[in-house]
Protein backbone atom coordinates (compact mmCIF):
# COMPACT_ATOMS: atom_id res chain seq x y z
CA UNK A 1 0.00 0.00 0.00
CA UNK A 2 2.83 2.35 0.74
CA UNK A 3 4.25 1.80 -2.71
CA UNK A 4 0.86 2.63 -4.19
CA UNK A 5 0.68 5.91 -2.24
CA UNK A 6 4.26 6.69 -3.17
CA UNK A 7 3.54 6.00 -6.82
CA UNK A 8 0.51 8.28 -7.00
CA UNK A 9 2.26 11.44 -5.74
CA UNK A 10 5.21 10.69 -8.00
CA UNK A 11 2.87 10.34 -10.95
CA UNK A 12 1.19 13.59 -9.98
CA UNK A 13 4.54 15.33 -9.64
CA UNK A 14 5.73 13.94 -12.96
CA UNK A 15 2.45 14.73 -14.72
CA UNK A 16 2.05 18.23 -13.26
CA UNK A 17 5.34 19.83 -14.39
CA UNK A 18 5.28 18.31 -17.89
CA UNK A 19 2.25 20.28 -19.16
CA UNK A 20 3.34 23.52 -17.46
CA UNK A 21 6.22 24.35 -19.85
CA UNK A 22 4.17 23.19 -22.83
CA UNK A 23 1.10 25.20 -21.82
CA UNK A 24 1.21 28.32 -24.02
CA UNK A 25 -1.22 30.18 -21.72
CA UNK A 26 1.48 30.38 -19.03
CA UNK A 27 4.04 31.81 -21.47
CA UNK A 28 5.05 35.40 -21.75
CA UNK A 29 4.80 37.04 -25.16
CA UNK A 30 8.60 37.12 -25.52
CA UNK A 31 8.91 33.44 -24.63
CA UNK A 32 6.22 32.61 -27.17
CA UNK A 33 7.99 34.72 -29.79
CA UNK A 34 11.23 32.80 -29.18
CA UNK A 35 9.32 29.54 -29.59
CA UNK A 36 7.76 30.78 -32.83
CA UNK A 37 11.20 31.81 -34.11
CA UNK A 38 12.53 28.33 -33.41
CA UNK A 39 9.51 26.60 -34.89
CA UNK A 40 8.68 28.63 -38.02
CA UNK A 41 11.02 29.93 -40.76
CA UNK A 42 8.91 33.05 -41.37
CA UNK A 43 9.59 34.23 -37.81
CA UNK A 44 13.18 32.98 -37.67
CA UNK A 45 14.16 34.72 -40.92
CA UNK A 46 12.07 37.81 -40.10
CA UNK A 47 10.11 37.54 -43.33
CA UNK A 48 7.07 39.76 -43.97
CA UNK A 49 4.19 37.76 -42.54
CA UNK A 50 1.08 36.82 -44.49
CA UNK A 51 -2.09 38.68 -43.67
CA UNK A 52 -4.02 36.44 -41.26
CA UNK A 53 -0.92 34.74 -39.87
CA UNK A 54 -2.71 34.68 -36.50
CA UNK A 55 -5.29 32.27 -37.94
CA UNK A 56 -2.51 30.05 -39.28
CA UNK A 57 -0.87 30.04 -35.84
CA UNK A 58 -4.13 29.14 -34.11
CA UNK A 59 -4.72 26.32 -36.61
CA UNK A 60 -1.27 24.86 -35.92
CA UNK A 61 -1.20 25.61 -32.19
CA UNK A 62 -4.85 25.39 -31.04
CA UNK A 63 -3.97 25.76 -27.32
CA UNK A 64 -2.30 29.10 -27.96
CA UNK A 65 -3.50 31.96 -25.77
CA UNK A 66 -4.82 34.61 -28.17
CA UNK A 67 -3.80 37.56 -26.02
CA UNK A 68 -0.23 36.27 -25.66
CA UNK A 69 -0.10 35.47 -29.37
CA UNK A 70 -1.20 38.97 -30.32
CA UNK A 71 1.36 40.48 -27.96
CA UNK A 72 4.10 38.27 -29.47
CA UNK A 73 3.02 39.26 -32.99
CA UNK A 74 3.09 42.92 -31.93
CA UNK A 75 6.62 42.60 -30.60
CA UNK A 76 7.74 40.81 -33.76
CA UNK A 77 6.08 43.13 -36.29
CA UNK A 78 7.16 46.21 -34.36
CA UNK A 79 10.84 45.23 -34.29
CA UNK A 80 13.34 47.26 -36.30
CA UNK A 81 14.47 44.14 -38.13
CA UNK A 82 10.92 43.31 -39.25
CA UNK A 83 10.11 46.90 -40.24
CA UNK A 84 13.31 47.10 -42.28
CA UNK A 85 12.36 43.85 -44.01
CA UNK A 86 8.85 45.18 -44.70
CA UNK A 87 10.22 48.43 -46.07
CA UNK A 88 11.99 46.58 -48.88
CA UNK A 89 9.76 43.51 -49.23
CA UNK A 90 7.78 42.52 -52.27
CA UNK A 91 6.17 39.30 -50.96
CA UNK A 92 4.58 38.05 -47.76
CA UNK A 93 5.23 34.58 -46.37
CA UNK A 94 3.28 31.93 -44.47
CA UNK A 95 4.60 30.13 -41.39
CA UNK A 96 6.72 27.71 -43.42
CA UNK A 97 8.39 30.49 -45.39
CA UNK A 98 6.36 29.87 -48.56
CA UNK A 99 5.81 33.03 -50.60
CA UNK A 100 2.26 34.29 -50.81
CA UNK A 101 0.61 37.63 -51.51
CA UNK A 102 2.48 40.77 -52.47
CA UNK A 103 3.35 43.49 -49.99
CA UNK A 104 1.40 46.59 -50.97
CA UNK A 105 3.01 49.99 -51.43
CA UNK A 106 0.85 51.22 -48.55
CA UNK A 107 2.36 48.64 -46.19
CA UNK A 108 5.90 49.40 -47.35
CA UNK A 109 5.27 53.12 -46.86
CA UNK A 110 3.81 52.49 -43.40
CA UNK A 111 6.93 50.53 -42.37
CA UNK A 112 9.14 53.33 -43.69
CA UNK A 113 7.17 55.98 -41.79
CA UNK A 114 7.27 54.00 -38.54
CA UNK A 115 11.04 53.61 -38.90
CA UNK A 116 11.48 57.33 -39.60
CA UNK A 117 9.37 58.23 -36.56
CA UNK A 118 11.42 55.89 -34.36
CA UNK A 119 14.73 57.26 -35.59
CA UNK A 120 13.49 60.84 -35.17
CA UNK A 121 12.27 60.10 -31.64
CA UNK A 122 15.59 58.42 -30.77
CA UNK A 123 17.55 61.38 -32.17
CA UNK A 124 15.40 63.79 -30.13
CA UNK A 125 15.95 61.71 -26.98
CA UNK A 126 19.73 61.68 -27.52
CA UNK A 127 19.74 65.44 -28.19
CA UNK A 128 17.76 66.05 -24.99
CA UNK A 129 20.27 63.92 -23.07
CA UNK A 130 23.19 65.87 -24.58
CA UNK A 131 21.50 69.19 -23.80
CA UNK A 132 20.83 68.11 -20.22
CA UNK A 133 24.44 66.97 -19.79
CA UNK A 134 25.71 70.28 -21.20
CA UNK A 135 23.39 72.26 -18.91
CA UNK A 136 24.56 70.19 -15.95
CA UNK A 137 28.20 70.79 -16.87
CA UNK A 138 27.57 74.54 -17.29
CA UNK A 139 25.86 74.64 -13.88
CA UNK A 140 28.76 72.74 -12.30
CA UNK A 141 31.27 75.19 -13.81
CA UNK A 142 29.18 78.15 -12.61
CA UNK A 143 29.07 76.72 -9.08
CA UNK A 144 32.82 76.10 -9.18
CA UNK A 145 33.48 79.72 -10.23
CA UNK A 146 31.21 81.03 -7.49
CA UNK A 147 33.09 78.97 -4.92
CA UNK A 148 36.42 80.29 -6.24
CA UNK A 149 35.16 83.88 -6.04
CA UNK A 150 33.73 83.32 -2.57
CA UNK A 151 37.03 81.89 -1.31
CA UNK A 152 38.99 84.71 -2.97
CA UNK A 153 36.94 87.51 -1.46
CA UNK A 154 36.11 85.95 1.89
CA UNK A 155 37.57 87.54 5.02
CA UNK A 156 39.15 84.37 6.38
Amino acid sequence: MKSMNTTSPVEEVVDTPAPAPAAPAAMSARTLLKQLQQQFPAFRNCLPLAIGIDKQLLARLPDLDRKTMRAALGIHTGSLRYLRAMEKATLRYDLDGTAGAEVTDTHRLHAKEVLQQRFKKEAERKKAERDAAQAEEANRMRQEKLLQLASKFSRN
